[in-house]
């Protein structure tokens, strides 16, 4: 995959004017009549974020709060890390449920949002912090966002839509060092969905089956056209079904039209849906587990009849739910769809990354 040594190295070599030499001291110097004007050196033209080192990022996107945007970016890119990829999230939400599911909270690394936005105002590269879990690297989001929207508003305001680049820029120079790489987008937050449609080469929306769910990709499919007038590449991977606590061909019916009306025909939509389990949501933003965690730890914890005999109590009283691994199934069939398509985009394109992804049936299981 391209990495920034290219990028630093084409700019270190750019050419630039020079200018003739003073004669020395002492030296006769022979005026020279009507000599024309030496031209000033132009300054370099902005430099354009890396199309290639982007091509597999990903925007989580659904105008709607509470579809799953968060659920489904930690537990792909925790399951795809657990599998041997590199993955990066980028947390542009402020309330950074990011930090629940990967169980960083208030830790030491937990910024609160302040690199990312000391970032997009100083244009300098994204600094993630590594090793949230093995091959997995995040930007954390938080309450320090809620300045990075006065400051793109202002942005808008001097220089047009082309502020909108602004996460494109200083997210191409690590882009590159990840083999996929995810940004969870905020609900009802449009400026913030714009810097990430920018950035990104596909979107992924979940969406519950209700109005509000549907109604939220309508707006997504608003933003998506005016993303296209700066980001010309930017594609729809589909919409998934999140929670919906049904798998029936009509509910799929309903979503597949709702998408088509979005995006103007065209109508994707994952096979996979995520199944609703409220236990095993609620343990996992307990814990800071992952669906795949809490499996194993659900097969390694002793049977109810045996933890009573023995006087065990589970932490907290409570035993986990057995529907973890119904939940981890569903989003590890959710990953091989995900990347089945990733790479028929990619063998189709000849401007896709030169190192592809890896076959389903190559891939290691988590």
């Amino acid at each position: 995959m391209t990495g920034p040594a290219g990028r630093t190295a084409r700019s270190a070599t750019r050419r630039r004017g020079t200018r003739a030499r003073p004669g020395r001291a002492g030296e006769t110097v022979t005026p020279v009549a009507a000599v024309a004007p030496e031209p000033q050196e132009q300054p370099d033209p902005p430099a354009q974020p890396d199309g290639d080192a982007l091509a597999r990022t990903i925007a989580m996107v659904n105008d709607k709060g509470g579809v799953g945007k968060t659920s489904i970016v930690a537990n792909l890119a925790g399951q795809f890390a657990a599998a041997g990829y590199r993955c990066l999230l980028v947390d542009l939400n402020r309330q950074a449920n990011l930090a629940d599911d990967l169980g960083f909270r208030d830790e030491p690394i937990d910024d609160h949002g302040a690199g990312l936005l000391l970032s997009i105002v100083g244009g300098s590269p994204l600094r993630p912090v590594e090793g949230v879990r093995p091959g997995l690297d995040v930007v954390p989001g938080g309450s320090r966002l809620v300045d990075l929207v006065p400051l793109m508003v202002s942005r808008v305001q001097e220089r047009g839509r082309d502020a909108f680049r602004a996460l494109a820029d200083v997210l191409a120079p690590v882009a590159g060092d990840y083999d996929l790489v995810f940004v969870d987008c905020p609900p009802e937050t449009t400026i913030l969905t714009d810097l990430a449609l920018t950035a990104a080469r596909w979107v992924l929306m979940p969406t519950k089956s209700d109005v509000g769910g549907l109604v939220g990709m309508r707006l997504v499919g608003e933003r998506f056209t005016l993303a296209r007038e700066l980001n010309p590449r930017l594609g729809l991977l589909g919409a998934v079904l999140f929670a919906t606590g049904s798998r029936s061909r009509v509910v799929h019916a309903e979503v597949r039209e709702a998408v088509a009306r979005a995006f103007g025909g065209h109508s994707p939509l994952f096979t996979t849906s995520i199944r609703h389990a409220e236990r095993t949501a609620q343990d996992a933003r307990r814990l800071g587990k992952l669906a795949h965690e809490l499996e194993q730890e659900v097969a390694a914890q002793p049977a109810w009849w045996a933890a009573l005999r023995a006087g065990q109590k589970e932490a907290g009283g409570r035993r986990l739910s057995p529907t973890a691994a119904s939940v981890a199934g569903d989003y590890r069939d959710l990953g091989v769809e995900l990347l089945t398509l990733l790479r028929e985009a990619e063998e189709s394109d000849t401007t896709a990354p030169a190192t592809p992804l890896a076959r389903p049936e190559q891939e290691a299981t988590p």
